[in-house]
């Protein structure tokens, strides 16, 4: 017997694994989830000997038991090789009062790659389980990160097709730069003239238009999502959480049994739901910190109960999260509420009709296991500058909004002991403007973009990422702008469906 997933707005709709991938999201807009978390039955003894393919073997052939142990195995090693520039994979490193978690060393420098990597192959593996004819189409919103990492996955990957809607003022030069010049003669990039959660919503309205999918299947296509909405991006994440903790214990930092904080830089929820579904498989983590930057949705509920994106949209130096819908909080919500999917899907139809939604008491008494704050501007940037004076350590915008909320977190809970990871979610290198100018912002204000890259080289010591040499004269490729209503068209044009 294998198991099972269901939907969060329908507990009649069930699919395994394979079929949960392959469809991303269930129908009238739920997420799959798991129907237990399962345990990792496994001694952290036999866990610190592990290597990072051997963790996440461990980890996902719980989650993906309709998978045969070849074709894990075969998913693992042809995502966690040589193109990650460290053979940890996943490096722990220590810098001040806290361990560094650096997400940041695949192809595109973000935390992204650690899912997307593997998500390929777990689509393909999971199409040929079911039979499917069709042609997938990876259809995604990006919010900067998500898009390249799926890009870079996805190019030229027989029987796939993929495209990737942005805002087009809303993500960093160099993310930009990434995606537009992404190769593969199965990719395509829209910038859309808005912000993230419309690019988000577009996306799910196409992926719940029952006519669109018939015409789509008549054409030979069928969607799918790379976004976290996806099962099989969200388990694999969960591996760097177990590994991160394996490694600590192997490395003496910790004793058995022993708890860690997670700090996770959230936008879309699912790192930390990551996180969370590792405490809940049995990691031994104490709290799970969420932390925002000023589009604060998730410390406000969090401290309030109140989900409420009826709010101004703030563009802030940490674009990966500029988010008013965390979509995955969603699958937290269906947990929380005792696997209520009623419940659930009328607070979901109020989060669309009216922006917001408050959850019950009981439910609130729940999320103990989480604490939640936010970094404004000029807390992220001042964090930059100072680690790296007192240390010569860089963190990214995203890290530092993490790093920051950490510091506030010890003061409020006055909890100093327990041992700490940050999510370290992607390389400075990505936001070399916000990151040089936080450092000395007389010094770097004038240079170009690469410049700053070559200047964070020098004094960070560290070299330049291939992906961003790949990107200095590569050329652009994609140039399509629309408006978010216009999403639908620019898909069907892409695909040649009238």
């Amino acid at each position: 017997m294998h198991f099972m997933y269901t939907s969060t707005r329908n507990t009649d709709e069930k699919a395994t694994a394979s079929q949960a991938i392959l469809k991303g999201l269930a129908q009238n807009g739920g997420l799959f989830v798991p129907e237990q978390i399962p345990v990792l039955d496994i001694d952290v003894d036999t866990l610190a000997q592990m290597t990072y393919q051997e963790t996440a073997y461990a980890v996902m052939s719980r989650f993906f038991t309709d998978f045969t142990e070849e074709e894990l195995k075969s998913c693992i090693a042809n995502a966690y090789d040589s193109k990650f520039d460290t053979q940890e994979i996943a490096p722990l490193v220590r810098a001040r009062d806290a361990w560094y978690l650096e997400l940041f060393h695949g192809p595109t420098i973000a935390f992204k790659d650690m899912a997307l990597s593997i998500l390929p192959h777990l689509l393909i593996t999971a199409a040929k389980k079911n039979q499917v004819k069709n042609e997938i189409v990876i259809l995604t919103a990006t919010s900067g990160d998500t898009g390249k990492a799926a890009l870079a996955g996805f190019a030229d990957v027989p029987g796939t097709k993929i495209i990737v809607f942005y805002p087009k003022d809303g993500v960093s030069p160099i993310q930009e730069k990434q995606m537009v010049t992404q190769k593969g003669d199965n990719t395509f990039v829209v910038g859309i003239k808005g912000n993230f959660d419309q690019a988000q919503s577009g996306v799910k309205q196409m992926f719940s238009n029952a006519s669109l999918a018939k015409e789509m299947d008549m054409a030979g296509y069928q969607f799918s999502s790379a976004n976290s909405i996806n099962i099989g991006r969200l388990v694999p994440q969960i591996v760097y959480y177990v590994y991160a903790y394996a490694k600590l214990y192997a490395k003496g930092e910790i004793q058995k049994g022993e708890k860690i904080n997670a700090v996770v830089p959230t936008g879309n929820f699912g790192n930390i739901l990551a996180a969370f579904y590792a405490k809940h498989m049995g990691i031994p983590i104490a709290k799970l910190i969420c932390a925002s930057n000023e589009n604060k949705v998730l410390c406000d509920f969090f401290t309030t109960g109140t989900y409420d994106k009826n709010r101004e949209f703030i563009l802030t130096s940490s674009p990966s999260m500029d988010i008013l819908i965390s979509s995955n909080l969603e699958r937290l919500i269906y947990r929380i509420a005792g696997n209520d999917a009623v419940q659930n899907a009328a607070y979901m139809k109020s989060l669309l009709t009216q922006g917001s939604y408050a959850i019950t008491p009981e439910m609130k008494d729940r999320l103990s296991d989480f604490y939640g704050n936010f970094a404004d501007e000029g807390e992220t940037a001042q964090f930059i500058q100072s680690l790296y004076q007192e240390t010569g350590y860089v963190l990214d915008t995203h890290t530092a909004v993490a790093a920051s909320v950490y510091q506030k977190y010890k003061a409020d809970t006055k909890d100093t002991d327990t041992k700490s990871v940050i999510v370290s979610t992607a390389s400075p290198f990505k936001f070399t403007r916000s990151v040089m100018e936080a450092i000395d912002k007389g010094a770097y204000h004038a240079m170009a973009d690469f410049d700053l890259a070559d200047e964070l080289a020098k004094i960070a010591k560290v070299k330049i990422p291939q992906a961003i040499e790949d990107i200095r004269s590569a050329e652009v490729r994609h140039k399509t702008v629309c408006e978010p209503d216009e999403m639908e068209r620019v898909v069907r044009a892409f695909l040649n469906i009238s």
